[in-house]
C-alpha cells in the first residue's frame, strides 16, 4: 500500500515539476523584451522589429498608436487574400497608446500610457499588457487592468480630458476572438497595402515585407486587396471608407465567426449580405442599446439607425464598441452619418 502511495505522490510531483517547466514566463518589464534601442520611450525598434501601420486603425479615445511586428528568426507569413495574416510561432505584435500634449504637433510631448504584446505560441496567441511609469523610463506588466487620467489638446486647439482604461487580461478575448481564439485584429494583407515612411524612405509595406523575406507567395500587385482610408476621400468612395470604419471598429465582434455572431449583424469588408449589414434589419436583442430605433441601419435616416445611435452614445452599456472608448469618435461617427444618410 505504502508503495502506491510513494509512486502516486512521486507522480504528482513529476507533473508538477513537468507543468512549471513548461509554463513560459514573459518579462514583467518591457524593457526586457528588447524591442527597443537606446531610450525606451523613444520607441526606437531594434534590428529585428519592424513597424507596421493600418489604412483604417482602430479609434481608441483618440489615442496615438505605434506597431511593431517581430517575426522568429528565419521565419515568414505566408500570404492570404483576406483576414489577418497567420503568422508564425513566436511572433510578436507590438502595440503602444500614447497621446501627444497638443495634436497640432503630433509626437512632441508624449504621455505614453501602455504596450499591448501578442505573442503566438504554438496555434494560439498570448496577450500581455504593460503599464508605462509616471518617469516614462519603462512600463510594468500589469494583469489587473489599470485606469489613467489623460489631458491632451485636440486638432481645434480645446483641451480634451479622458478616462483612458487600460483592460484586463481576461478582457482581451472581448475583441481579439476569432472562434473562441485570441488573435490579432489589424494585421491583414489589404490593410497592410499601403505605404509607410521606413529609415530606407517611403515605401509599401507589401513590397517592404517581400524585400526582406518577411512575406512569401505574393500575387501581382494589382490583384492585392487595399483597405480604403477611412478618412481620405481619394482612397476609395464613401461605401469603401465607411466599409472599412466599420470593419475595423466593429467587426473583430461583428463577425460570422466572432462574439457577436448571435447578433446577425455582420460588418466585414468581404460582407455582401445587406440583410447581414444590418440595413433595414430589426435587431435580434438590443434592449436600451436600441436607443428606441427599430433596425440596425435605417436606409437614408442615420438618426433613425441603431448604429449611429450606439457610436454616438457615451452611455455605459449602450455605447459600442464595448470596449476601447468612452468618448465618441465625432469624425468617424460623421463618417458613418453621411455613409446612411446618403443610402437608397
Amino acid at each position: 500500500m505504502l508503495r502506491f502511495v510513494s509512486i502516486g505522490i512521486a507522480c504528482i510531483f513529476f507533473l508538477a515539476s513537468f507543468s512549471i517547466f513548461e509554463k513560459k514566463i514573459y518579462p514583467d518589464k518591457l524593457s526586457e523584451w528588447n524591442f527597443f534601442k537606446g531610450k525606451l520611450s523613444e520607441l526606437a525598434p531594434s534590428k529585428d522589429v519592424v513597424p507596421y501601420s493600418l489604412n483604417t486603425p482602430l479609434f481608441t479615445d483618440y489615442a496615438e498608436k505605434s506597431r511593431f511586428v517581430r517575426l522568429p528568426s528565419g521565419k515568414s507569413v505566408n500570404y492570404q487574400k483576406e483576414g489577418v495574416l497567420n503568422f508564425p510561432e513566436g511572433t510578436a505584435i507590438v502595440k503602444t497608446f500614447y497621446y501627444s500634449a497638443d495634436f497640432r504637433n503630433p509626437g512632441k510631448d508624449k504621455n505614453i500610457i501602455e504596450t499591448r504584446v501578442l505573442i503566438k505560441e504554438q496555434e494560439e496567441w498570448k496577450a500581455l499588457s504593460y503599464v508605462w511609469n509616471e518617469e516614462q523610463t519603462d512600463a510594468i506588466r500589469e494583469i489587473a487592468g489599470d485606469e489613467k487620467q489623460v489631458q491632451f489638446i485636440d486638432q481645434q486647439g480645446i483641451t480634451q480630458k479622458v478616462r483612458y482604461v487600460i483592460p484586463n487580461q481576461n478582457q482581451c478575448k472581448g475583441c481579439h476572438n476569432s472562434n473562441d481564439q485570441l488573435m490579432p485584429i489589424g494585421p491583414s494583407a489589404s490593410q497592410l497595402n499601403g505605404n509607410l515612411n521606413y529609415p530606407t524612405g517611403k515605401e509599401n509595406q507589401l513590397k517592404y515585407w517581400s524585400k526582406h523575406g518577411m512575406i512569401e507567395n505574393l500575387p501581382s500587385y494589382a490583384s492585392i486587396p487595399k483597405t480604403a482610408i477611412w478618412n481620405d476621400p481619394l482612397s476609395g468612395d464613401l461605401n469603401a471608407r465607411a466599409r472599412a470604419y466599420l470593419a475595423i471598429n466593429c467587426a473583430h465582434c461583428h463577425r460570422r465567426e466572432g462574439p457577436a455572431q448571435t447578433s446577425g449583424l455582420y460588418l466585414t469588408e468581404s460582407e455582401t449580405d445587406i440583410t447581414a449589414l444590418g440595413i433595414n434589419k430589426p435587431p435580434v436583442a438590443a434592449g436600451k442599446g436600441s436607443g428606441g430605433r427599430l433596425v440596425d441601419i435605417h436606409a437614408g435616416d442615420a438618426n433613425a439607425s441603431i448604429l449611429w445611435y450606439r457610436m454616438h452614445t457615451n452611455n455605459p452599456g449602450e455605447r459600442m464598441p464595448e470596449l476601447g472608448r468612452s468618448l465618441a469618435h465625432q469624425e468617424g461617427l460623421a463618417l458613418i452619418t453621411e455613409w446612411i444618410n446618403k443610402m437608397k
